[in-house]
């Protein structure tokens, strides 16, 4: 990796996951594509994931062909932009697959590819899981993903990422299991293996705020959680990025933590639960995405590769419960000064 982008990805970025954009077809829209990785480098985000789980996994299914489509759209639109923003490919499948993909990341101009495990066989060992993502770094440096099964992901132990942080292509780790005892699990590990260059990301939507603002201390070692990779920074992204620098400043200065950050966190990780549909297991959390998106008008549709995908019962309403509760959260006034910019291209 470049060294300067290691470097920003060390310091902490925001990192939106990559929503895809469908007309009313469910075909690519490609001048919506581009327009929603416009408005997220516009807002400062610090790089782009694309081909992850907010993208949906089915642009790999050959009837549907989207993989390297979009993951062409979104470089093109980063080295349009012309800033140090990185480029982050999902990486996913069995081995020949996860090395067919990071080899197209790579030729494609990525940084770094977000290998997810989901994909791989249940009774698979953990050496057997240590290998395959081995032989996927050997390509591209690797970002690690802890999913929540609840969307997919398994669960993984300690000794597990005791043996992945000791890869030596491995650059960071997105923590996203929803659960604070795996999350500790995977600090705890990097702590245990000294890889202080090994840059730990956010990936828990229902905790962001905490996250960032947590030292995480083990044998007075202490780490930090420096950034976010996430779904939830795929909305209302201008307003994440102000968020995350005021986070860092807090934690530069030591400043002790206040009521008014406490309700902060809180009022994240209400929105969220809406987005995301935690009351319906997370059913609809592209979809909610897709939503905002649509309100905004980045988007046309909600519209899901799968048609069996889309908001919940009751989830639309729930979106305009933290619209109204939390005003000072959305960056539409951003989104309606820009977007017709964006769309033109």
């Amino acid at each position: 990796m470049d060294p300067n982008k290691r470097r920003a990805l060390q310091e902490g970025l925001v990192i939106p996951a990559h929503p895809l954009c469908l007309d009313r077809g469910r075909r690519l829209d490609e001048r919506r594509q581009r327009a929603l990785s416009r408005y997220y480098l516009d807002a400062g985000a610090g790089g782009l994931a694309i081909a992850v789980h907010a993208t949906q996994f089915a642009i790999r299914d050959s009837k549907v062909g989207l993989l390297e489509p979009v993951l062409q759209l979104c470089m093109e639109e980063l080295r349009s932009h012309g800033g140090p923003a990185l480029g982050i490919a999902g990486i996913c499948g069995e081995t020949p697959q996860a090395v067919s993909e990071a080899t197209l990341a790579r030729t494609l101009g990525y940084d770094a590819g977000l290998l997810s495990l989901a994909a791989m066989p249940a009774e698979a060992s953990a050496d057997t899981l240590i290998e395959h993502c081995r032989a996927v770094a050997e390509i591209i440096p690797v970002i690690g993903f802890y999913l929540q099964p609840a969307v997919g992901g398994r669960v993984l132990p300690i000794d597990f990422w005791r043996a992945f942080a000791q890869i030596e292509n491995v650059v960071a780790i997105k923590i996203a299991p929803f659960n604070r005892y795996q999350t500790l699990d995977v600090i705890r590990a990097v702590s245990e293996v000294g890889r202080e260059d090994l840059a730990l990301y956010t990936g828990n939507d229902d905790n962001i705020v905490m996250d960032l603002l947590t030292p995480f201390r083990f044998e007075k070692k202490e780490r930090r959680i420096v950034g976010g990779l996430l779904g939830h920074w795929a909305i209302w992204t201008r307003q994440a990025v102000r968020l995350s620098k005021h986070l860092q400043v807090l934690v530069q200065e030591a400043r002790p933590m206040d009521q008014e950050t406490l309700a902060l966190s809180a009022a994240v990780t209400d929105c969220n639960a809406a987005f995301f549909d935690a009351a319906n297991g997370f059913a609809g959390c592209i979809a909610g995405l897709h939503e905002v998106l649509r309100r905004q008008g980045l988007l046309e549709e909600i519209s899901c590769l799968d048609p069996k995908e889309g908001l919940s019962p009751g989830q639309r309403l729930e979106i305009d419960r933290v619209y109204s509760a939390y005003p000072e959260l959305n960056d539409d006034a951003f989104v309606t000064e820009n977007r017709d910019r964006w769309l033109r291209g």
